[in-house]
This record gives C-alpha cells, structure tokens and sequence, in this order.
C-alpha cells in the first residue's frame, strides 16, 4: 500500500531529525514496499516507475529470505476469505493441517484467514533466525477453535515461551462476563481480540512451549485503563498444559476429561454427516409459501424480463461461481423447473420452502442432503462448537425430515447426521429428488455389534437414534460436560443397561415425534390464539411483537396474542435462538393464516411437553453413564463415499 508506506518514511525522517540525525542523500530508512505474505519478487519492467517498484520487491525479497530478523511485530488483519492466496503462504500453511503427523481430517476450517499467515510467517521468520520474539495482536479464534488445533501444536514446537492475553468481546459468540454483565471488543468489530508473544530463546528445546494464560473481561475502557497499566511482568499469568488431541490455549476444567473421553462421538455413531447447505441467496430462493417461490423462479427465467430488471427487483448480485445472466439462460432452457422445491429446515421449528438446484444454490451438499429426499428419513443437526459462553447451556441439536440450512442455529455451522442412506439412482444429478429403494443404515458396525453384545439383541436404528437424542437433551449431561461441548462435536454413553436402554429411547422418540410436530401429544394444543384484528405481526414496541410474562401471552400486535405461553417456554432456546420469539420475528409484517396460527400454537405445546420430558430424562440419565458399554479402542467410521 503506496500511502503508509510514504507516510512511514516520511514520519522516520521527521523522527530521526528530532534525535539529531538528518538522512543524507544516500541514506534510506528501510521500510519495503510489498506483500509479506507474497515471497515472488516483481521482475524488472521498462514501464514508468516499474523499476523503483522492482528495487523495493528485490530489497524486500532479501530481508524476507535472508535477513535475520528477531522481532515481528503487527495487528495484522483478520479476513476470513483471504486474497492471499500464493503458493509459497499456502504451503506453509499446510504444516497446520496436521496434528502428530496424522491430517485434521476437518471439512471446513479458517486457516486461511489472513492473521493466521501472518502468524505463520512470523514463526517461519523466527524459526530461520533461530531465536526472536513475536507480538501479535489478533483475532482470539485460534486459541480454542479445534480446527486450529495443528497450529496450536506447531507454535509449541517452535517457541519456548507462549503468552496469551485474551481480552474477549466476541459478540459473535455473545460473550458475557463470568457475572453476566456485558462484555465489550478493544475495536469496533465482532470477533473476540487476543494479544500473544512467543519468545524462541534458542539453543537446543528438550520440550514444547510453556503456555502462559491472561483474560480481561469488561467495557472497552476498563481493558484500556488496565492495559495502561500493565506490563508483561506484572500480569497475572496462569500456567496451561495444552494436551492432545486439541492443545488449547484457553484454561479448561478438565475434570471430567477421562470419563467423557470414553464416551462414543457422534461422528464415529453416524458416519456419513455433513454441513448445512448455503444458498448464498435465502431471500429468493426461499419462501414461506411455495407457489409464491415459484412464481419468483418463473420470472426469474422469463426471458422478456431484463437481467437489470431481475437484478434491481431481487437484489440479486453476481458471484465468482454464480452470474445472473448465464443462470437465467440455464433456467430457461429447463422444462421441469417446477420440480426442485424442496422442504427445508431453515431455524429450529421453522421449515420452508427452498428452490433446491445447483444453478440457484452454492453449496447444495447434495452428496449427503440427497439421502433426506430420496424417502423416509430422520436425521440429528448438531452444532460443533456450542452456546456456552458466560450463563447459557449448550443447545445445539435438534431433530428433521428435512434437509438443512447452513445457519440454522445463531452460530451456524450445523451438522447434519441421517439415519439411513439410500442408494443413487442417479450420479448424473445429485439434486434430483430419489424413489425410495433399498436403503441402509447411517450407522457404524462397530458400535451396533457391541450394543449387541451388551443387550443380546440388535437395537433398530430408530432406538439408536432416539437414545442419543434424549442424551443430548439431558440437562445434567448439558451442564456437566460443558467444556467439551464447546469445542467439539458431542460424544455420547451408551448405557449397559439394556432395561434403561429402552426407558430413555422411549422418551426420546417422545421428544423425536414433538420436535418434528407430529406427535399425538399435541393435540390439542395447550395454547390458543385471541383477540380481534387481522392476525399480522406488526412492529413497534406498543403495536408489535411482545411478551407479558405476568399475563402468560405473547402478543403479535396491539390486541392479538397467544396465550397460556410459560415464560419458561417463552424463553426456552435451541440453538441459541429463542424459540418461541424467533418464529414470530422471522414473520413479522406478515398476516397468520389458519396453518401459521395452528403451527405456533403445537410449537408452545411442544415446548411445554420438551420441558417436563428432559426432566424424566435427567432423573434416568446419572445412572447410564456410570455404566457404560465398552466399545472397541477404535471406531473410525467406515469409508463411505459420501462421508
């Protein structure tokens, strides 16, 4: 960037000349023109100012490459999808992709964000010099994520010392203060911000790093006030042990750890598992109503429409994988375009309407998505790194027969998890929607065969299903394991007990069918819908939506509301929504006809009966993880082309 660098120079001149000593003619401050994370030097050019250009990237070049340097320095920036993309940065990279040699194995992962090279040139640069200092302050995903968990292990084989200042204020992740109170960013962005120095004090390293852990919770002036005030000496540090599999850098209670350890992880139970799908474009290709979408995809495709026009009216915009213009044509050309709605699980108790067609969706993870469309089929979305930041208990899972949105909880990221998988019909088109044929379970061997031997019988896939569905909706499992459900996915005990066995599938097929709203118990419903008007949600404070916890009722607009709704039921969260408000919102402006109406008052219901049965599952659950199945030292799913 041509203005800084100008500036830079400009600004040591002036420094220096107040310290008595004036440039001559032949002398230069050595601040570089160029990319650090770009080590190719630009060749020599006969155009205007190319040549200069040229000097600054071979005298860079040099510094990068052969220069000792022993202290980085930077707030390097925090961009998720990098353009640095260069083949000498992504290489070096690469060493974070693996743990004790073996890959992560992750499907998704942020390792290509921006502060994460630079952090990986500066362990480089360090590493060449053999000894040096590195102050960076950064995002603070690193510390805990475990998708960064070969990067954590490679700063600890390099550096002798780690020191790690998380100062929080992740509003993505609603951070709160360990009281409650709120907690505020140093800057004005959404990630959590930490400051790290790794000290390489050179000679021969007989171990990994010695972690050292700070935090500052607060208003940003109190983490000023207190940064002013403090030195790396004087901080009160308090010593990790990072250990495997994760290596984190943030303090955990591992007191748990061993047993929880022996706990099967869901991957290993459901093999074949992916991402939600991401559209890139919910508000067209999504609706509440499916007519109203296709008449959307119907003009979309009308040739005698512009694309200016198609672009204005929708708000569409081109992306690198998607034009406007050239997915038009394709529609176009379709004769069965009216066959790709498909019902998709948006938000927890929210099913809409999607036009599901790789020319109108990005990411349609049709190699897993296809086998929810291709009959019947159950399946478990779970969220990896869960809501258990300050006060609020894990809550990421819940149940379909639907495909799934990448978003569906407040943090994204769920993972769907079917339970039966169906053969491809077609390899040419994997969207296509499926008959129903022979289909097999999404269940791994091992773990059936030693539920087996412990029960002396084989469990139906649904009774598997709907046991570590009531597992993962017991509270004391929830608070007890907190920990680790924020960083991972959840792993699950299988009890020995076959006779408990069954008492908890039974109340998780109970809580399957509420959650699916299809369960008897609904009827009728423990809520009702009153007052005069005209059933729209509106907005304001005194006309829209709001909740009187001492009347029990949640009001749509001035004179309409539901009611009986608990406050206990009004607040109750999936995902880090709330869902009884949620359902409402994501409507609001809208007018309810009869179905809205009916729906909302068996989700309230469902609520009310999920409430008193994670009760019943509490008062079960102690005993089945004090006796729990051994299963084999190792159950790695099976290879499955579409895990």
């Amino acid at each position: 960037m041509m203005a800084p660098y100008a500036v830079g120079h400009l600004k040591m001149g002036f420094f220096l000349e107040e310290l008595g000593h004036r440039l001559n003619d032949d002398e230069r401050v050595p601040f570089y023109l160029t990319n650090t994370l770009d080590n190719e030097e630009l060749e020599e050019s006969r155009l205007p100012g190319f040549s200069a250009l040229a000097e600054e990237s071979r005298l860079a070049g040099k510094v990068k490459k052969q220069t000792p340097i022993l202290v980085i320095l930077g707030n390097p920036p925090y961009s998720g999808i990098s353009t640095n993309k260069g083949h000498w940065i992504t290489g070096l990279i690469e060493d974070y992709k693996y743990v004790d040699g073996k890959p992560l194995g992750e499907k998704k992962h942020w390792l290509q964000d921006d502060y994460v090279k630079f952090l990986r040139f500066a362990q480089w640069k360090i590493e060449q010099a053999g000894r040096g200092v590195v102050g960076m302050i950064t995002n603070h995903g690193y510390l805990d994520n475990p998708t960064f968990r070969g990067m954590r292990q490679s700063l600890m084989r390099t550096f002798d010392e780690i020191y790690i200042l998380d100062l929080h204020g992740n509003s993505l992740k609603k951070e709160t203060c360990p009281d409650g109170s709120p907690d505020k960013n140093v800057f004005d962005i959404r990630q959590g911000v930490a400051i790290a120095f790794f000290v390489k004090r050179g000679g021969e390293r007989k171990a990994d790093a010695v972690v050292r852990h700070a935090e500052r919770w607060g208003p940003r002036e109190v983490k000023y006030n207190w940064l002013n005030a403090q030195d790396l000496k004087h901080t009160d540090w308090a010593e990790l042990k990072p250990e495997c599999p994760f290596h984190f850098f943030v303090p955990r209670n591992e007191e748990h750890t061993g047993q929880y350890r022996t706990f099967t992880r869901i991957t290993e139970v459901f093999p074949v598992n992916v991402t939600g799908i991401v559209t890139a474009r919910d508000r067209f290709v999504l609706d509440f109503d499916r007519d109203a979408l296709l008449r959307r995809i119907g003009q979309f495709r009308d040739r005698s429409l512009s694309d200016e026009f198609i672009r204005q009216a929708y708000g569409l915009k081109d992306t690198r994988g998607w034009q406007l213009s050239q997915r038009r044509r394709d529609l176009a050309e379709m004769e069965n375009w009216r066959e790709h709605c498909a019902a998709c699980l948006y938000r927890p108790f929210d099913t809409r309407v999607l036009y599901y067609h790789p020319y109108m969706v990005d990411w349609g993870r049709p190699e897993v998505m296809r086998h929810m469309l291709a009959g019947e089929n159950l399946g478990i979305a779970v969220g990896r790194a869960g809501q258990v930041i300050g006060p609020e208990e894990w809550n990421i899972v819940f149940c379909t027969d639907h495909i799934t949105e990448f978003n569906l909880y407040r943090r994204g990221g769920n993972n769907l998890f079917p339970l039966y998988l169906y053969p491809n019909a077609d390899r040419d088109d994997l969207f296509a929607h499926h008959e129903p044929t022979e289909r097999q379970s999404n269940l791994n061997p091992k773990v059936v065969a030693a539920l087996e031997e412990a029960y002396g019988r084989q469990p139906t896939p649904e009774e598997i299903f709907h046991y570590v569905y009531a597992v993962l909706y017991a509270p004391t499992y929830r608070a007890k394991y907190a920990e680790f459900l924020r960083m991972d996915f959840p792993r699950v005990p299988f009890t020995s007990d076959v006779r408990l066995f069954g008492q908890l599938v039974a109340l998780g097929e109970r809580l399957t069918a509420l959650h699916l709203l299809t369960s008897p118990e609904l009827d009728p419903p423990a809520c009702r819908f009153e007052g005069e008007g005209d059933s729209r949600i509106g907005k304001g404070k005194s006309a829209g939506l709001r909740y009187e916890a001492k009347e029990q009722r949640a009001y749509i607009n001035a004179a309409q509301y539901f009611a009986p709704v608990a406050e206990a039921v009004w607040s109750y969260q999936v995902g880090g929504y709330q869902v009884c408000e949620k359902w409402l919102k994501d409507r609001q402006e809208r007018q309810l006809d009869v179905d809205d109406i009916r729906t909302y008052c068996r989700i309230v219901t469902s609520l009310k009966l999920t409430l008193d049965i994670q009760q019943e599952i509490d008062a079960l659950y102690p005993r089945a993880e004090n006796r729990t199945v051994v299963l084999p030292r190792s159950v790695d799913a099976p290879s499955h082309p579409a895990s």
